[in-house]
Formats: C-alpha cells, structure tokens, sequence
C-alpha cells in the first residue's frame, strides 16, 4: 500500500467518524446511555475510559448547543425583529408555527446541552445555573403558537441561548449556531 492510499483511507474513517458525531445530536436524549442507537457506534462502559467520556461530552454539549442556537436565531430572533409575529403581518401565521416548532426544539436541544455538559467537570461547574434558566422556556412553544408571546419572552431566549454559548466559550467548549433544517426541528419535537 503506498503513503497516498493511506492517507485517502485514513481521510475516509476520519470523515465517517465525523460524520458519526454530527449524528449525534439527533440521537441522543435527555437520558444518559452508553449505547448509541442509529448512529453505527455502541461503547461500552468498559470500552471507553473517562478522558473518552468527557470529550464526547464537550462535543455533544456543542452540538446540542449549537442547534439550539441556531433554531432560536432563524427561526425566533429573525422574524421577531423583522415584525412577522405582529397580528397583521404577512406570512404570521407560518412564522408562527415555524416559531413554535423552534421553540420547542431549542428547549429539547438546550436541555440535552446541559445534559451532556455533566460529564464534563469543568461545563458541569459552569452550566448548572442555566437549568432554571432552560426550564423556563418550557412553556414558550405554546405562547409563539397561539400568539401570546411578548417581547420579554422572545428577549428571554435569545439570553438564555446565548448564555449557555458563552458558559461553553468560557471552558472551552465554544459554541457556533448551527441552523437546524425543518425537518429537524419537527423529528425532533415529535420524537
């Protein structure tokens, strides 16, 4: 085998590996499990050592944050500022739905987020006052869907996203929004 197969092998498992991880988010739950149905990957708890379990943390952490923020942005802070929840405005009613949906998700996902930041020690440490914070958001979903959502609770979110952003930045975990597609937010709501 020559050096230029070898790498293009190696290239090829760290793109699978990659491409396992960004799975993730959309597998996991709020329950910690050794086991990870549906992404092809099944660790053991004898498998993998402690080191092991606190990277997959800091990465899950990421990603669930990461999705939670970017659901919250495209899909809450834009049409809010944009005025397209305000009665009258044309496309509110889709606006409203979409927002729901993204309400609902970001706080699915920002859970999950908080969750995975406990196998960490240090994210632990830092994200344990933003469970109130999350839990708050419980009944958002609602209030976007009929309408009755008020300026405090869109700012709410958006500080509370941006909160567990910077809870990540500030141990190491730096967050980026990644913008969930439509059909992520609604598998992910319904599952």
């Amino acid at each position: 085998m020559s050096v230029s197969t070898a790498r293009v092998r190696t290239s090829a498992v760290a793109v699978a590996m990659a491409g396992t991880l960004l799975v993730l988010p959309a597998c996991s739950s709020n329950k910690t499990s050794n086991n990870v149905s549906g992404a092809g990957v099944a660790a053991t708890a004898s498998a993998t050592s402690s080191a092991d379990r606190v990277k997959l943390a800091k990465t899950k952490f990421v990603l669930n944050a990461g999705l939670a923020a970017g659901a919250t942005y495209q899909w809450i802070y834009k049409p809010f500022k944009a005025g397209t929840f305000k009665s009258g405005a044309k496309g509110r009613t889709t606006a409203l739905i979409k927002g729901a949906l993204a309400a609902g998700f970001t706080y699915n996902r920002a859970k999950a987020a908080l969750t995975d930041a406990k196998g960490d020690p240090t994210l632990s440490k830092a994200t344990t006052a933003l469970s109130s914070a999350v839990d708050s958001l419980k009944n958002l979903p609602s209030k976007i869907k009929n309408g009755s959502a008020t300026d405090a609770d869109f700012n709410q979110l958006t500080n509370v996203t941006n909160s567990i952003k910077s809870a990540g930045a500030a141990n190491g975990a730096p967050v980026t929004d990644q913008i969930p597609s439509a059909g992520q937010l609604t598998q992910m709501v319904t599952s």
